[in-house]
């Protein structure tokens, strides 16, 4: 029971450190050259999220030679360009990737 506790606990608090940002910090309290250089995070931390995924195996060894994900994130990335849509350019990454490792 304690365990159970302790996970919620430790869930609120982390809920309500970030969700404070968000609620407490208004957005004419920066001026336009801070929220012009803040809109630039999103396109800074993706690769750095997206990129381990791809090339790195279990082990942290880069793995360049016969990777299916090099090939799907290719196809991700073009359809996300034609299309302007997430949820294709998800898909698409997802339908390509499945192909590539069953049938090839």
């Amino acid at each position: 029971m304690s365990n159970i506790i302790l996970i919620i606990y430790c869930g609120l608090i982390t809920f309500l450190t970030r969700f404070s940002m968000i609620a407490l910090l208004k957005k004419e309290m920066f001026n336009d050259k801070t929220r012009m250089v803040l809109s630039y995070v999103p396109s800074a931390i993706f690769p750095a999220i997206i990129f381990p995924a791809i090339f790195l195996d279990s082990s942290g060894s880069i793995l360049m030679n016969d990777n299916p994900k090099i090939l799907a994130s290719i196809v991700a990335m073009v359809i996300g360009i034609l299309s302007r849509n997430i949820l294709a350019t998800i898909f698409s990454g997802l339908f390509s990737y499945w192909i590539i490792i069953f049938i090839f």
